[in-house]
């Protein structure tokens, strides 16, 4: 089987990848991913014992124990690049072999579910309420860079986001992968379903205005109103699509969920954040310990 180079996959000195610092030995196979470096701690303060901890630049990392369930929480930072970077060293923990620099013959399955905040574009979807996204859509070009292949329906889906909010034609062309139905059915109840776009940016990207024009000051109405079939968008950020294309391209199971701290059709903002995003961390890893 084919060595990776050395410039290819960079393993640190303690024999750690390079940028989460991370050893094989120290990832759970359940992974949490958050944007916040600081978020990390409120999740693991939440675990019986923290078994070990990292910490590079913005990725921090604690894995630990909630009873007899091993689990990761990693930091990402912000953006689809980290992302990037996130998601194919976690593949590489579990799929590459360090000392001779070969891929695995037998592939590790990691479950990887994103909680963040993210802004809702539909008025019945209000502040302090949870998405689980059932796709990621990017505008920010990321797996554009990759092989991608979709089924019919993503192919369809991106086909009538194209064709009904040509954004393309202005910025790269978007992609579009789905989430892991088997990790979904677990967050339903009060929890809304829906795609979630993913910009590669806060302000313009995703049509805010402080002192700079926008090119397409009708962002937020376009993806607001995009309808295929029973699929609306119901939100935006700027890591899902990323998440979910390179997990899906890796072989990983992948969920988003998100806490909707603004509501960008009101024009409201959560009283609250930290309590939402709080109550959101509890029921993941309690919904995640019942597995």
């Amino acid at each position: 089987m084919q060595r990776i180079a050395e410039s290819e996959l960079i393993i640190n000195q303690r024999g750690a990848v390079y940028h989460l610092d991370i050893l094989p030995g120290e990832l759970a196979t359940t992974v949490i991913t958050v944007g916040d470096p600081d978020r990390v701690k409120q999740v693991s303060s939440h675990f019986d014992r923290i078994e070990s901890s990292s910490r590079h630049r913005e990725f921090v990392t604690d894995t630990g124990w909630i009873g007899n369930k091993k689990i990761s929480v990693v930091s990402t930072g912000i953006g689809t690049d980290n992302i990037d970077i996130v998601l194919n060293e976690l593949d590489a923990l579990v799929n590459i072999d360090f000392t001779t620099r070969t891929i695995r013959e037998e592939r590790t399955q990691l479950q990887i579910i994103r909680i963040g905040t993210s802004g809702s574009l539909q008025a019945d979807i209000p502040v302090d309420s949870v998405v689980a996204s059932t796709h990621g859509l990017g505008i920010d070009n990321l797996l554009n860079f990759y092989r991608i292949e979709n089924n019919e329906e993503e192919k369809q889906l991106v086909q009538s986001f194209v064709t009904q909010t040509q954004l393309h034609n202005r910025f790269s062309f978007p992609y579009i992968s789905s989430g892991s139905a088997s990790l979904l059915k677990h967050f339903v109840g009060d929890i809304h379903h829906g795609i979630t776009v993913t910009c590669p940016g806060f302000y313009a990207p995703q049509g805010r205005i402080l002192r700079l024009g926008l090119s397409q000051p009708d962002l937020i109405d376009r993806l607001t109103h995009f309808s295929f079939g029973q699929h609306r968008i119901t939100n935006f950020e700027m890591e899902t699509a990323g998440i979910y294309g390179l997990g899906k391209l890796l072989g990983h199971q992948c969920l988003s969920l998100s806490a909707i701290v603004a509501n960008r059709v009101a024009k409201k903002f959560s009283n609250d954040a930290a309590a939402a995003m709080e109550k959101l961390i509890k029921d993941t890893l309690e919904t995640i310990c019942s597995w």
